[in-house]
């Protein structure tokens, strides 16, 4: 505190190498965490980071209140943020030494809702080439950010605690939880699904089933458009759209998708690999092998042994 009673002027600069150095306080501790950097002013950068925060912003419950974690989060303050089926858990830096906990849990999308979306996309491929190219599509766009039935949560699907002594309905942690899950997103979009306990599959699968059948009807046969739609999907959720590739050598099956590969080669490391180490024995793409990866953790078939590190389950 000031001489004046009112709380001392921290700048930004000194937020940020407090957080920097409980960040490596705690990575001493625990090598696995994930802090939430922020680079440069925008909060989110991707349709799907932005998307997040604008949902949650849409909402009287929370815009009065989550303002409050935007200093919090560009200032580095969110240590640790893990995104897990229906749940996010978070560590955020505070006015004590040891950081706060975080627990955010988030309802699945109702089936009924779910079916209904997948409906809606049916037959949208040329929509899903503009989300690849970068560009999404006002058409994917409508109906995924509808406010009822849509893929985002509404506040009544959302529940979170935090350890902190703060009373307030939404404390300055949470809020920063929640801004850091729209920068994960950024760079992951895939994590959206595992947060709401969809499978992307799903959605994309009968896009290209419906859009498929319409080619072939005129064709007669799987065309190159097709060939490279299912390619470019697949890479940027890490999804499995029957894909065949070829396999190691020690496999006796020599067609096998994508999942199944590394599936196998984490299966042939008894004692854990590295993700660099992945990447180059896969030969796929950094983003494709990440994404398969945090599937594969979903589906319980791998767990983390130390950060970057997996390993088979039992």
């Amino acid at each position: 505190m000031s001489y004046y009673g009112f709380p001392k002027y921290v700048s930004v600069g000194e937020k940020k190498a407090k957080a920097e150095k409980k960040l490596k306080k705690l990575k001493k501790k625990n090598p696995d965490i994930q802090p939430v950097i922020i680079e440069g002013q925008a909060l989110a950068k991707t349709w799907w980071g932005k998307e997040w925060n604008n949902n949650l912003e849409r909402y009287a419950d929370y815009s009065n209140r989550i303002g409050r974690g935007r200093s919090y989060v560009r200032h580095r303050a969110v240590l640790d943020l893990k995104i897990k089926p229906g749940r996010v858990e978070a560590q955020v830096s505070g006015s004590v030494s040891r950081p706060y906990q975080v627990l955010i849990k988030i309802k699945p999308i109702p089936k009924k809702n779910w079916a209904a979306l997948k409906q809606s996309c049916k037959g949208k491929l040329d929509s899903f080439k503009k989300l690849i190219a970068g560009k999404f599509p006002k058409e994917l766009g409508s109906i995924f950010t509808k406010e009822k039935g849509g893929l985002f949560p509404v506040p009544k699907e959302i529940d979170f605690s935090c350890s902190c002594p703060d009373w307030a309905y939404m404390c300055k942690h949470v809020a920063a939880t929640l801004y850091g899950i729209g920068a994960r997103l950024d760079e992951d979009p895939g994590l959206f699904f595992v947060l709401r306990q969809v499978d992307i599959n799903d959605l994309v699968s009968e896009t290209i089933k419906e859009s498929k059948k319409e080619l072939l009807s005129k064709a007669r046969k799987k065309t190159s458009r097709i060939i490279e739609d299912e390619s470019s999907l697949s890479d940027m959720f890490g999804i499995d759209l029957g894909e065949e590739i070829k396999a190691p050598k020690s496999v006796k099956n020599k067609k096998i998708t994508a999942i199944m590969k590394i599936e196998q080669i984490i299966s042939m490391e008894k004692k854990g690999i590295l993700v660099s180490e992945l990447i180059k024995k896969s030969g796929m793409e950094a983003q494709k092998v990440r994404n398969i990866v945090f599937r594969l953790k979903k589906m319980g078939k791998i767990d983390t042994v130390s950060r970057g590190i997996y390993r088979q389950v039992p």
